[in-house]
């Protein structure tokens, strides 16, 4: 009788658990967003470590944001055209299944979604391989909501900063 009661306030406090944070997790304490995203990762390195080429890296990119709704697929189309022709050097993929950029092999920039994890704002980063070190503290992230004229010359600028 007493693995019962047991079992029972376990499940109870997983459902309780999952309602305090908003979501479903699974048993792992991730949510399937987040286990969604690790999943593209492996899909990703499988395919680098198969010798993918730069031309499928990019289909894949694209493909990424013409899966997004809107109005974050109007937000990657612009970051897109932003980043390849500010850093045209830089190679087109995915990075967690978000459309990323890189340099050598590692991420300069990428783009996440807001609608991936229920977040408020799309974000546009930096990773650390990034070349935008500007003192003792520079930015790495930035919500995004729309672009305005000013917005894209300052992306544009650190787009070309950070790929050196």
């Amino acid at each position: 009788m007493a693995t019962t009661k047991a079992t029972t306030k376990k499940a109870t406090t997983k459902k309780t658990a999952a309602k305090k944070t908003g979501g479903s997790k699974s048993d792992s304490g991730f949510s399937a967003e987040e286990l969604s995203a690790m999943k593209a990762r492996a899909a990703e390195l499988r395919a680098e470590k198969g010798g993918a080429k730069k031309a499928d890296e990019a289909e894949r990119c694209l493909e990424a944001i013409a899966a997004m709704g809107q109005p974050d697929r109007k937000l990657a189309e612009r970051i897109h055209a932003i980043v390849i022709s500010s850093a045209p050097h830089l190679d087109v993929t995915t990075w967690y299944g978000f459309p990323a950029y890189k340099k050598d092999g590692k991420v300069i920039c990428f783009f996440k979604m807001a609608a991936k994890f229920n977040d408020r704002y799309a974000t546009f980063g930096f990773e650390t391989t990034a070349a935008l070190d500007d003192g003792t503290m520079w930015p790495v992230a930035f919500a995004i909501t729309e672009i305005t004229a000013a917005d894209e010359k300052l992306l544009r600028a650190l787009v070309k900063k950070a790929a050196g």
